[in-house]
Order: C-alpha cells, then structure tokens, then sequence
C-alpha cells in the first residue's frame, strides 16, 4: 500500500527529531560507559570535562572566526546574487546575511527564503531566482567541503580511519558527474529539454564552469581559518590535534553539522567517533563549539536586524533593479 503524499511529509517533517534522538541515545551509551570506568557518575564525568576548559582564551578564538566567517559567507552571496540576480552592494548584503541567522536557529531553509523575500522586496528579483542562488550556493558548499576533505586525506593518509579512504573515490564520482551536468545545464546535452528552465534552475543555467571553481575558492578562507581554529580549541579542551589531521576531519564533521535537526547532534556524534578516548571532552567540545557558532551569529544578525526588518517590511526597494549603486 503506497503511503500519502501528506504522510510521507510528515515523515519528512519527524525525521531530523529522530535521528536527534538517535544521537543522543548513542552519545548517552558512550558517555555512561566512560563515567562508570572512570567511578564518576554522568554529571560529574561530564562538569569535569567542562572545568578543564579556559573559556576565556576559547572565546578569544571563536569569537573573531564568527565574524570572519560572516564576511566570508557575506562575500559568498554577495558574489552570487550580482552574478546572478541584481547589482548589490557588498553593505547591502550584510543585513539581510546577517539577520537569517536569527532564523538558521530554528530552520536554515527559512532562512534562506526570508533572503529570498528581502531581495524580491529590495531589489524585484523573483523569489525563485533567488531561491536558485541559494540553491547554487549549497551546490558549491558539496563540492568545496569534498575537495577539502580529499586534500586532508591525500595529505595525511595513514592518519586516518578506513572509512576516510573512501573519500578521494567520492571526490573522483562527483568530479566526473559534473561533467555532464555542467553541459546539459550549457545546454550542450539535452538542447530540447525543458527542466533548465525552470526558475528553480535559474542560477545554473547562467553559471559558467568558472564561476563554480571561483566560488569555491572564494569560501575557502573561511574553511582554512576553522581548520586552525578548531585544531586550537580541541588543545584547550586537552585533545592532541594536528592541523593536517582536522584538514580531513573538519568538512566531514561540516557535513553532519547541515544535516538537519536541532543541536547539530550528527556532527557531536562524529567528534566522539574521531576521538574515542576523549568521549567527555569531545561532547561538551561539539557542544559548544557548534552551537556557540549558530548562536552567536544570531548575535551579529541582531545587529542588522532592525535595518533589514524596515526594508524587508517597509514600502518596497530602496532602489530598483540595475539602478546605480
């Protein structure tokens, strides 16, 4: 019996709880077992991985990388909506990235579709346009944490897990797979077909392979900065890391922080996974470090949220499309 059309979404809608659940569940299990070798109960094995920390010097870490990760993403979309869309100012941008922060706490798709309204208010560019730009952007953000990844490993091969070794062959798949892709959507492949032009589609119909590899290299800076960032903080929390080793390690715990769900559970369960000695300390460190970085760029988004609010919701665009900026 085929299941609903409603059914199936609201399966959809219960699955980034369940597998919250499911982490955490796996996470308590290691965390009890590490307590009782240990004769600590839960709390205290996990209030001692959390006292050995100087938060002072952590937070003199995170709190720069925050902000230079909001201009690296900022210069992200910026790039790809004057590609793309409307002729934007770099200023302009800033308020709109910021404040979809606040909403990156509850769901990052909202967020990218109240970015979505603002520009169709700003600047009249079709919502779905714009919906392709974000679209394009994530495309990118798969490709850019796979070369990273792949480099890691290649680099460091012998550091790593089996499982790591699979990642250059992945690499190799998606590279070859985006040959056809970026010819059909050049319209070399399939000239008679009616998909590409979709709104939806908008973005990568216009792209250039060029600007594929520019985009990447352009959010680059602000993998490379969390490469040295994180290996720093993993020292505080009393972990032994080396740079080259969270080369590899990072965009895949990167991938499991987009996976959806609240906590960023997947990529806590992954810092226990890479360092199974230090299951305490590497809870209480994804913890932190993961949701400290949402929260406080909720912070920065409050910021421009008051500008962004009376543009958003106010008479419509400062100025139209392609006016001078």
């Amino acid at each position: 019996m085929s299941q609903s059309p409603s059914g199936l979404r609201s399966w959809l809608k219960r699955l980034p709880w369940l597998v919250t659940l499911g982490c955490f569940a796996f996470l308590y299990q290691r965390l009890d077992s590490a307590a009782n070798r240990q004769g600590l109960d839960l709390l205290a094995y996990l209030l001692e991985a959390f006292r050995d920390v100087s938060w002072g010097k952590w937070l003199a870490l995170m709190i720069p990388y925050s902000f230079f990760y909001f201009l690296v993403d900022s210069l992200v979309t910026w790039r790809v909506i004057n590609w793309f869309n409307a002729q934007v100012r770099f200023r302009d941008i800033l308020p709109i990235r910021g404040s979809a922060y606040i909403l990156s706490i509850v769901n990052e798709q909202v967020s990218k579709g109240a970015m979505a309204l603002y520009l169709n208010r700003r600047d009249g560019v079709p919502g779905w346009q714009v919906g392709s730009s974000m679209l394009f952007i994530m495309f990118c953000e798969f490709y850019y944490l796979l070369a990273w990844a792949t480099l890691g490993v290649l680099l460091g091969w012998e550091r790593f897990p089996g499982v790591f070794h699979a990642i250059p062959w992945i690499a190799l798949i998606a590279g070859i797979l985006f040959v056809p892709f970026a010819l059909y959507f050049g319209g070399q492949l399939g000239p008679g077909s009616q998909l590409r032009d979709r709104q939806l589609l908008h973005a990568f119909r216009q792209a250039r392979p060029w600007q594929y590899g520019l985009l990447i290299l352009f959010r680059s800076p602000a993998l490379l900065a969390a490469v040295v960032v994180y290996t720093l903080a993993l020292r505080l929390f009393g972990v032994d890391a080396q740079i080259g080793e969270m080369l590899g390690y990072l965009p895949v715990i990167f991938f499991g922080a987009a996976t959806p769900g609240p906590m960023r559970s997947v990529a806590i369960v992954l810092w226990v996974i890479l360092f199974p000695d230090h299951e305490g300390k590497m809870t209480i460190f994804g913890f932190v470090q993961h949701n400290f970085f949402i929260f406080f760029n909720a912070i920065i988004g409050l910021v421009f949220l008051r500008r962004a609010s009376r543009e958003l919701l106010g008479d419509g665009a400062e100025a139209s499309p392609g006016a001078p900026r």
